[in-house]
């Protein structure tokens, strides 16, 4: 037997071992529930596959099987083009300032032509936490605990934080920021740096609302705090957001009956209200039940982050799970009312490919830490092996 076909066995066999490590319950719990929003997209399209449910299908396929190819590549190579990667980023949301797609009032899309569009900030989502825990795991923890380097990762945090605010994209902007400084945290953070932060934060706001918001966003923030004062204009979507959630009761009002959304009062159904859709047809326990296959995806992921034996993996894998649990957060606190509409979608559960796509990638990354936990990722400069 030739040394070329021992060796080539021998591959398949390391691949075979590797997709065999892959969590099987964690990937049937994103099966779950893309399946319920493609349910629920079938349903208020009128028991129709098109315009939503089909495509939503189709999309978490190939970002499920993209999710299954970026879990065997080596850790290392995830922590050789961290950098790279966040600087490309970066350059993509200058580039967006300068000759960006302008839609809807917001300049977010660069134009790629034949190819369509994409959205820079969703690439930085990634770039940003990659980045992050390559610059932590090189760093000891009294240095990552209270030193001038903190600077450092301030900046990688603050510039996409600021480019996409200025977009205006609010709601991917608090996501950049509250993901970074959750990395940050995680790393070692010292407490006292910590709470001077939070004192700054909050000193911050007053000037930050009056000075730094558009208009609309203002008014956003006021209606959240009273929507009734402008029950058909500015506070129509959390209204109408409250109305079917209140409706669904316990049990819901069944599959496919529910007014609000059937009957198109209910804004952005298929998007950023698909949580209050499925409220109103499923009740609490549908409700109850989504929200629990959202906690076991990121208490599994967490768990592969503690497993992790390189810090680079350990805060990778945390900083991609903190990014799912601020979408769920958000916009679950959104369609109740809890939070002002910023346009944060349920995370599989709601149409749109672009964050589909950016978040099975960063499971990927988590599953590459699950299936390379015992893989060290040093922090030389001459190599990352």
């Amino acid at each position: 037997m030739s040394f070329a076909r021992l060796t080539s066995r021998a591959e398949r066999g390391r691949l075979i071992d590797k997709l065999a490590q892959i969590d099987g319950v964690f990937c049937l719990a994103l099966i779950l529930i893309a399946g319920a929003g493609a349910l629920m997209m079938f349903s208020i399209a009128g028991s129709s596959w098109e315009p939503w449910a089909a495509n939503h299908i189709t999309r978490f396929g190939v970002a499920f099987v993209l999710m299954v190819v970026l879990a065997v590549i080596d850790l290392r190579v995830w922590a050789a083009i961290a950098y790279p990667l966040y600087a490309v980023s970066l350059i993509l949301l200058i580039a967006v300032e300068l000759v960006g797609d302008v839609r809807l009032g917001a300049q977010r899309w660069l134009d790629l032509g034949p190819l369509g569009s994409f959205q820079p900030s969703e690439i930085m989502k990634l770039g940003l936490v990659l980045a992050l825990g390559r610059f932590y795991h090189g760093l000891s923890a009294e240095r990552a605990r209270l030193s001038w380097q903190l600077l450092i990762p301030a900046a990688m945090i603050g510039a996409p934080t600021l480019l996409v605010a200025h977009q205006p994209d609010l709601g991917t902007a608090v996501l950049l920021a509250l993901t970074g400084l959750t990395v940050v945290i995680l790393a070692g953070l010292s407490w006292k740096v910590i709470f001077a932060g939070t004192g700054l934060v909050l000193a911050a706001l007053p000037p930050f609302f009056l000075f730094v918001l558009h208009d609309y966003q203002r008014q956003r923030i006021l209606t959240f705090m009273n929507p009734e004062t402008d029950p058909s204009g500015s506070g129509y979507h959390i209204l109408q957001s409250k109305i079917a959630l209140g409706s669904g009761g316990l049990l819901g009002k069944g599959y496919g009956l529910g007014s609000q959304s059937q009957l198109n009062f209910l804004p952005e159904k298929q998007t950023d209200f698909i949580f209050a859709t499925l409220a109103e047809e499923f009740g609490f326990i549908g409700c109850a039940a989504i929200l629990l296959l959202y906690a076991a995806v990121i208490f599994m992921a967490l768990r592969t982050a503690s497993l992790a034996h390189s810090h680079f993996g350990r805060l990778t894998a945390a900083g991609v799970t903190s990014t799912f649990a601020l979408y769920v957060l958000i916009n679950g606190a959104m369609v109740m009312g809890m939070a002002p509409v910023v346009g944060v979608p349920m995370p599989l559960l709601s149409y749109g490919g672009s964050v589909m796509l950016t978040v099975m990638i960063g499971f990927g990354l988590v599953q590459s830490v699950r299936v390379h936990r015992y893989s060290e990722v040093t922090a030389s400069k001459s190599s990352l092996i």
